[in-house]
């Protein structure tokens, strides 16, 4: 194909490719609809759990699966608020018995892991658990999956396209470049984890958890990730004093919601 040609057909689907951010309205490229990210995501989760489960390194600790489950109900009940469409998907959570690894996520499509070694290593509370789930259930929310998969494929088109050039090494640069741009932002765009930081304080507020703890989190993780743990977490989700800054000035509009009177409801958590 020539350049040109490539290049026009690339530029036109980066232009046509957009959606709209189905919890802040932002603009998002979407080469992957959220639909085919859930099915997708729904094949990693398995690819993912059943050499753990056949490993035996999915945790059954009674009393940690009751923890995990109430925070994680409570904060579903809350998401389903923002999204009700959201109610179909197949929301579930698993504990991976890894005492080493600081790490959690939530897929697109509501299938979601925490490490043991988050909750260990951290001492965490439960305000600090909501925080983390939270953020994570945000990320979900947002189609966050669908729009990094996107920006994966437009740079595996770049790269493609581009590499079909060596010979004329101005266009190949530019290919590079371009593919460089877009990568960039994998795993998480700073935009991604900003949104996913407001969303997520606010989903663990409205479930009954203090927003105090998104500030003493990541004081813990900072403070964590100088051992010598496989510190997944904070490489993914950057915590510079910034960060931790603009949540403490959330604090004070989260209280509210964090104060209301009355239980919170809990979403019936689907179970193996």
């Amino acid at each position: 194909m020539p350049i040109r040609s490539f290049t026009h057909i690339f530029l036109l689907l980066l232009v046509v490719a957009c959606a709209t951010n189905p919890v802040t309205g932002r603009k998002q490229l979407m080469l992957i609809s959220e639909k085919q990210s859930i099915v997708a995501s729904r094949d990693a989760y398995v690819k993912l759990m059943e050499p753990l489960e056949e490993e035996g390194k999915i945790n059954t600790d009674p009393e940690v699966e009751k923890r995990i489950n109430l925070i994680t109900a409570k904060l579903i009940a809350q998401a389903l608020k923002y999204r009700p469409e959201t109610e179909s998907w197949d929301w579930r959570v698993k504990i991976i018995d890894d005492p080493k690894t600081v790490n959690a996520f939530c897929m697109a499509g509501g299938k979601m892991a925490i490490y043991t070694g988050l909750i260990q290593q951290l001492d965490a509370t439960d305000d600090e658990l909501a925080q983390v789930m939270g953020h994570e259930i945000a990320h979900a929310l947002s189609a966050h999956t669908a729009e990094r998969m996107s920006i994966a494929m437009a740079t595996s088109l770049a790269v493609t396209g581009f590499a079909l050039t060596q010979d004329q090494p101005g266009v190949a640069l530019a290919g590079a470049s371009l593919a460089a741009a877009l990568a960039i932002q994998l795993p998480n765009s700073r935009r991604s984890e900003s949104e996913a930081d407001v969303i997520g304080i606010e989903l663990a507020a409205r479930a009954g958890y203090d927003p105090h703890a998104a500030v003493s989190l990541w004081e813990k993780m900072a403070k964590v990730s100088g051992n010598d743990s496989k510190f997944d977490f904070l490489s993914t989700h950057p915590a510079p004093a910034k960060r931790m800054e603009v949540l403490g000035q959330l604090i004070p509009e989260m209280m509210p919601y964090y104060e209301e009177k009355g239980d919170r409801p809990l979403y019936p958590l689907k179970s193996d």
